[in-house]
Parts: C-alpha cells; sequence; structure tokens
C-alpha cells in the first residue's frame, strides 16, 4: 500500500481522563516496527471491560492520554520485519490475550492459553519491543496504548502474536465479537467447563459474554441453562438464545442459591458468574451441586474486596475456577471457531444490538452504561 513505512494520519477516540467523553481527534499512527503489525480498523465494538476502563475503576487503569478498545476486526495495512505468517489485505481479528507460540507457555498444550510474554495485561501500556507507543497527538503527545490492541482508531499497531488472520470470507462485522465477548463466554462453556450433553448451567449476568455462556451451553445439549439477572429485560433476549428458565433475584423471597437448588435436584452442574459482584459470586458458588459442582469466574472484579469462602466449603466437592478468554489459545484456535461461525455452528447475529458510526462512540458507552446494549457495532 502507498503508505506502507510511512506514519499515518487517521481518526482516533481518545480517553484523557477517567469518565470523560472520549475525544474524537486526528492521530497519528507510525509504522510496525519488529514483529509488529499495522491494520486497518473496519469495525470495533465496546464491552465492559473498556467501559471499567473509561471509568478508571483500577490504577492499572489510568495512563492517560488512552486509546481503548480490544474487539475489532480489520484488515493488514503493513508488517513489521520478521512477520512471516500475515502480509497486506489479510483478514484480522486483533486479541488481548495473545500467543507468541515460543514459550514456555505457549507450548503447555492443553494447560494454559496464557503466553509468557503477550498474555492480557492491564498495566501494560507501549509496545513491547521498544517500551515506546505507537500513537500521538496533533501537539506530539504520546498516547498510551491497551489490552494489546487499542482498536478505538482508524489504524492500531499490535504485536504479531495478538493478532489472528481468519478465513476472508468471513463476515467481518460479526467477526469483531470473536476478539472477546463471545470467545470469552462460549469458550469458558465448552473448554473450561466442557458441558456436556444433559448437564445443567445456571448463568449470572446476562450480558454479553453471559448469553455467550449460554449459546455455548446450548450448542453442547445443557438440559436446563437458568440465566440470572436484575434487568428483567434480559430474559426476552435471553430465552432468544436459549435459556430454558429465568431469576430476578428481586422478585423472589429466597436467596437465588436455594432457589436453583430446588429447580434443579440440589444444585447445577457448572455456573458461570459474569456479573464483576463479590455477592454474586457467592450466590453462584452455593448454587452448584455438592460432590461435583464449578463455577467459572468471568466477571470483572474491580472492588479490592476479597473472595467470601472458607475453605473448608470446597470439602464439598465444589469448584472455583476462573477463564482468561474462554481458554481459547486465540492464534491456534480461533481461525476454526471462525469457520464454525460461518457454518452456523453459533448464533452470532443476536449480540449486536446496535449499529453506530464510529463518531457517535460516546452514544455506544452510554447504551452499554445504561444496560441497552449487548454490543454496539461501530463502523470506522
Amino acid at each position: 500500500m502507498a503508505s506502507n513505512g510511512k506514519v499515518i494520519t487517521c481518526r482516533a477516540a481518545v480517553a484523557y481522563g477517567p469518565g470523560q467523553p472520549l475525544v474524537v481527534e486526528q492521530v497519528q499512527v507510525d509504522p510496525p516496527q519488529k514483529m509488529e503489525v499495522r491494520i486497518k480498523i473496519l469495525f470495533t465494538s465496546i464491552c465492559h471491560t473498556d467501559l471499567s476502563a473509561w471509568k478508571g475503576e483500577s490504577e492499572a487503569q489510568r495512563a492517560y492520554p488512552r486509546i481503548l478498545g480490544h474487539e475489532a476486526s480489520g484488515v493488514v495495512e503493513s508488517v513489521g520485519e520478521g512477520v512471516i505468517d500475515m502480509k497486506e489485505g489479510d483478514h484480522v481479528v486483533p486479541i488481548f490475550n495473545g500467543e507468541c507460540g515460543d514459550c514456555i507457555y505457549c507450548k503447555s498444550s492443553k494447560k494454559t492459553n496464557l503466553c509468557g510474554k503477550f498474555r492480557v495485561n492491564p498495566f501494560k501500556s507501549v509496545m513491547d519491543s521498544d517500551g515506546k507507543c505507537r500513537f500521538r497527538n496533533k501537539d506530539g503527545i504520546p498516547i498510551y496504548h491497551f489490552l494489546n490492541t487499542s482498536t478505538f482508531s482508524d489504524y492500531t499497531v499490535v504485536d504479531s502474536a495478538c493478532l489472528v488472520k481468519i478465513d476472508p470470507h468471513a463476515p467481518l462485522d460479526k467477526m469483531t465479537l470473536l476478539s472477546c465477548g463471545v470467545s470469552t463466554g462460549l469458550g469458558a462453556a465448552w473448554n473450561t467447563a466442557d458441558v456436556q450433553t444433559g448437564e445443567t448451567v445456571a448463568v449470572f449476568g446476562l450480558g454479553a459474554v453471559g448469553l455467550a455462556v449460554v449459546e455455548g451451553a446450548r450448542t453442547r445439549g445443557a438440559s436446563k441453562i437458568i440465566g440470572v439477572d436484575i434487568n428483567p429485560e434480559k430474559r426476552i433476549k435471553g430465552e432468544a438464545i436459549g435459556i430454558t428458565d429465568f431469576i430476578n433475584p428481586k422478585e423472589i423471597d429466597v436467596p437465588v442459591h436455594e432457589k436453583i437448588r430446588e429447580m434443579t435436584e440440589g444444585g447445577v452442574h457448572y455456573s458461570f458468574e459474569c456479573a464483576g459482584n463479590m455477592d454474586v459470586l457467592r450466590e453462584a458458588f452455593l448454587c452448584t451441586h455438592d460432590g461435583w459442582g464449578m463455577v467459572i469466574v468471568l466477571g470483572i472484579h474491580p472492588t479490592p474486596r476479597l473472595l467470601s469462602l472458607h475453605p473448608m466449603e470446597l470439602f464439598d466437592g465444589r469448584r472455583i475456577v476462573a477463564s482468561v478468554f474462554g481458554d481459547f489459545k486465540g492464534k491456534s484456535h480461533l481461525p476454526l471457531f471462525a469457520k464454525q461461525c460461518m457454518a452456523g455452528v453459533v448464533k452470532l447475529d443476536e449480540f449486536i444490538t446496535h449499529r453506530l458510526p464510529f463518531e457517535k462512540i460516546n452514544e455506544a458507552f452510554q447504551l452499554l452504561l445504561d444496560g441497552k446494549s449487548l454490543r454496539c457495532l461501530l463502523h470506522l
């Protein structure tokens, strides 16, 4: 391309402070350095991790100015020295939990999907190769990176370990969902829990990640999928995707875990905590069946509170684990997952509730903040 090796001036939505509206302005994007790729973002969306970072809910998220965003899809514009698995024009999906393929973690086969060098790291705000930013504003001030991706920009630079090449025939708008939400939730059901036909599931929090869990449990043939949410409107969307029962904690006079145990003859096989709330997490733990129940933690917990759990409670046979990116190894597993989505094994349409031009990114944030959207797709 004509821009290869040159600085690109383009639009980006820059966060200058916690809770402040993002500023859509011109920024400069440097060429990719060794083992880096510069991509043209075509679609991006917002998830609760972006929302949490925008609010500045932890010290790790307070590097400003910063370009947020980690759910996206696009096309390779240029590649840096050493990149051999991608070329200009390839269709790609950025991933916040990278896979270098060479470290002890990446070579661990099924033991972990973390990478020693490019795992998700909210403290990281610069590129790995030289500790510098690839973005600058009009005044020449460096703009920090976010979660290995920074997709709220027409162009972004990412490490090649954090970029997945997908089928060129895959619909790029829907493939955006594979960068985070759908992969995280569905992967938790498929990979972490390994839900089997006839087993029972409870999902606490029916946002995009929670509903992706529902989709994963549905495709595996779960006999009962109980959705739990304080927003009564989530029932309709949940039923459209696959929940068999719905519980609004505000509408029952007993603890949620007691209600679920009653509905499932002692508790579910698996519960998924997708709310980022400690009290909800305890209910999710207690609603699983003793002897074999497992709770999978997916929610983002910015609170300094610690888990309310006595060690002796684990002696009843229940287990508690967390799942990062649905235990998918991004570069190894996502190309096949994309093909499964293309083949209709997984339904993605239900997750895109709104579409807006990139300039209305602050409206998209508000829709998520108000609980009115699952994923608002922004067109760049």
